[in-house]
């Protein structure tokens, strides 16, 4: 049960980093989306997306890995 916790966790901030990848990709191609009225913040938005969904998931590795000793000793506490 605790894995699939831990998958549903990290699906949501997954999709989240795609869905940002979408929209910076559909502003290099000059596709504007529904609610952005700029290319520019469209970009932007994606960019969040995209770095807040990465930091999440290797964030959430990095915290197990340092559970169980994994990490170098300069990650070490």
């Amino acid at each position: 049960m605790k894995r699939i916790i831990a998958l549903s966790i990290l699906v949501i901030p997954g999709i989240l980093a795609v869905f940002g990848i979408k929209l910076m990709r559909d502003m290099t191609f000059g596709i504007l989306q529904v609610p952005f009225p700029f290319l520019w913040l469209q970009f932007l938005v994606g960019l969040l997306f995209f770095i807040g969904g990465l930091g999440f998931v290797a964030g959430f590795i990095f915290h197990r890995d340092r559970k169980k000793n994994k990490v170098q000793t300069k990650f070490k506490r």
